[in-house]
């Protein structure tokens, strides 16, 4: 159970998992971080979808937030062809991932953002230019770890709860990538308001 009284899930016989919980509780919160999240990660962007899932992945797995993880895992991984075990590759071993080199530039930067911004050197910022990145990737990448930070920290601040069962995220990675996020975080507020 949460530290607070969160909203229960009819469907679920509890509360809703993960970040949907506290979003149920505090709509008016939900509605700005939900704008963000689906702009930074389903807005228009010269990296894919599946991409800047990761980068969220990898740093929700660097805070060891298990819904965060695991969700934008189950969504990265439905957008780069199913593809889990190089989801969990990024999450453990980026390094030697089959990703290419922009990307492992970018996630460098984006773990180096969960340490603490000023711990993003300018050889860093090089490093990834050089691997072909724009200043709107480094832009991007370095946002997405940051409200994923705070996303993280959210979640686990309350305690609330993370499914077990990978087929739950599965399912509700299929809903975001075909609505997005902000639509199903919509439809999870208003099933809580009955």
């Amino acid at each position: 159970m949460a530290h607070i009284t969160l909203p229960i899930a009819e469907q679920l016989g509890r509360e809703f998992p993960g970040i949907v919980g506290p979003m149920t509780f505090r709509p008016e919160t939900a509605a700005p971080i939900n704008e963000l999240v689906n702009i930074l990660l389903r807005g228009e962007s010269t990296l894919t979808r599946g991409e800047r899932e990761l980068i969220a992945t990898h740093v929700s797995w660097r805070n060891d937030c298990l819904f965060c993880q695991t969700i934008h895992g189950a969504v990265a991984a439905a957008q780069l062809g199913h593809d889990e075990q190089l989801v969990q590759m990024v999450k453990t071993d980026w390094i030697n991932a089959d990703i290419i080199p922009k990307m492992k530039a970018l996630l460098n930067i984006a773990g180096k953002v969960q340490i603490g911004g000023k711990h993003v050197t300018e050889e860093d910022v090089a490093a990834a230019r050089t691997e072909g990145a724009t200043d709107l990737e480094i832009h991007d990448a370095v946002l997405i770890a940051a409200i994923f930070c705070m996303c993280n920290r959210y979640v686990d601040g309350l305690d609330t709860w993370a499914p077990k069962d990978m087929d739950i995220y599965r399912a509700n990675a299929a809903r975001i990538v075909a609505q997005g996020y902000t639509a199903v975080t919509e439809s999870a507020i208003a099933n809580a308001a009955r």
